[in-house]
């Protein structure tokens, strides 16, 4: 894959939100454009910019620890990840996928709410999903939710795409509640979500699930996200558990989620 010229701000950026960062990409004549690392639509449809960026240049190794995490939750438990049929949620350009697939799970599914990161895994990541769907999870139609049950999920994963606004909550529950009664859920959040200070729908939503009868919490990590721009490392908690039921309703009603 070809590599980048890639450029950080000059300027003292650490005012910015985690998801205001940016960068420039410079041609060969060394026009520079900007980036927001967020901007995932123009990001992924240049090959190998994300990699270099996000995981060569910040070191990003939450894929492989949250998958590490849903391992060890596994081991717990009399079943192995190589058997289960997985949900991939926010699945990106399929780093994600990749390091499932190492395990060799039974079915991998992805699903992104935008076409790029579709296009950019059938161009990079050829064959890792069985199956790769663009869907809004916050407005599923009925043949939507009824193509996804067909693969009969058993497991669901996300990585690094929720706490942002990149998954609201309400489609994180929606996926939640798609995978089978005593299914396995493993995803990662920013490291505020433990304080109440942190009003966020997802950190919200996390803390009230990790005591609720809905998911028994198996394994919980701390763990070093990514570096910023500044050189800072920036952590994160990786939980890994099972589910023990549907979320209704009214359990979602009560928590005032943020839209």
């Amino acid at each position: 894959m070809m590599r980048h010229k890639i450029q950080f701000p000059a300027t003292d950026v650490a005012e910015l939100a985690q998801d205001e960062v940016y960068f420039y990409l410079l041609n060969g004549r060394g026009q520079r454009t900007k980036f927001r690392l967020h901007e995932y639509e123009r990001i992924y449809q240049i090959p190998g910019l994300y990699e270099q960026v996000v995981y060569d240049r910040l070191k990003c190794q939450s894929p492989s620890t949250v998958t590490d995490v849903l391992q060890y939750a596994l081991s717990q438990s009399d079943q192995r990840l190589n058997e289960l049929r997985v949900l991939d949620l926010g699945a990106g350009n399929g780093m994600v996928g990749e390091e499932l697939k190492k395990h060799g799970v039974s079915r991998l599914i992805g699903v992104d709410i935008i076409p790029e990161a579709r296009a950019a895994t059938e161009r990079d990541r050829p064959g890792v999903y069985d199956a790769y769907y663009v869907m809004d999870f916050c407005s599923l139609t009925g043949d939507e939710r009824e193509e996804l049950t067909t693969w009969s999920p058993e497991c669901l994963v996300s990585v690094a795409a929720l706490g942002f606004g990149d998954i609201p909550a309400q489609a994180f529950l929606e996926a939640f509640n798609l995978i089978s009664k005593h299914g396995w859920v493993a995803f990662n959040i920013k490291e505020t979500f433990l304080d109440r200070s942190d009003e966020s729908g997802f950190s919200t939503l996390v803390r009230e699930l990790i005591f609720s009868e809905y998911l028994d919490l198996y394994h919980l990590q701390r763990y070093r996200h990514r570096f910023s721009l500044e050189g800072e490392p920036l952590y994160y908690f990786a939980l890994g558990g099972k589910k023990n039921a549907d979320v209704p309703r009214s359990f979602i009603e009560t928590l005032q989620l943020p839209d």
